[in-house]
């Protein structure tokens, strides 16, 4: 019954932005905590952003001060706005919701930053 949908990816220009969006459903209980992972081809999947039930953030230092982290709570929907984005940005991006000790993650979403 979970299930984590993403949105929003895409081709972008370098310096461009892009605002990535997982639609949660089905949860009969919050989740401790979302975020948004990534992984780029030949890389292990890292960390790109998470938020707690207590709307603390966190964020990879590679993209501190360019992504924010948010979540509308009404319509369960968890944010990633991506700025300035790099080449090196390009991965795909899943999103994840961890509930007591198991994990959710959506199928995940491409992002390209390419000129």
């Amino acid at each position: 019954q979970v299930q984590l949908v993403e949105s929003g990816g895409g081709l972008v220009q370098p310096g461009g932005s892009l605002r990535l969006s997982c639609a949660a459903s089905g949860f009969i209980f919050s989740p401790n905590a979302m975020g948004w992972y990534r992984q780029a081809p030949g890389k292990q999947r890292e960390l790109v952003a998470e938020i707690s039930s207590g709307s603390i953030t966190n964020y990879v230092d590679s993209v501190k001060g360019r992504f924010t982290i948010s979540r509308d709570r009404a319509k369960n929907t968890v944010y990633l706005q991506m700025n300035s984005l790099k080449s090196e940005d390009t991965a795909v991006y899943y999103c994840n919701a961890m509930i007591f000790a198991r994990a959710y993650w959506g199928q995940g979403t491409q992002v390209t930053v390419s000129s």
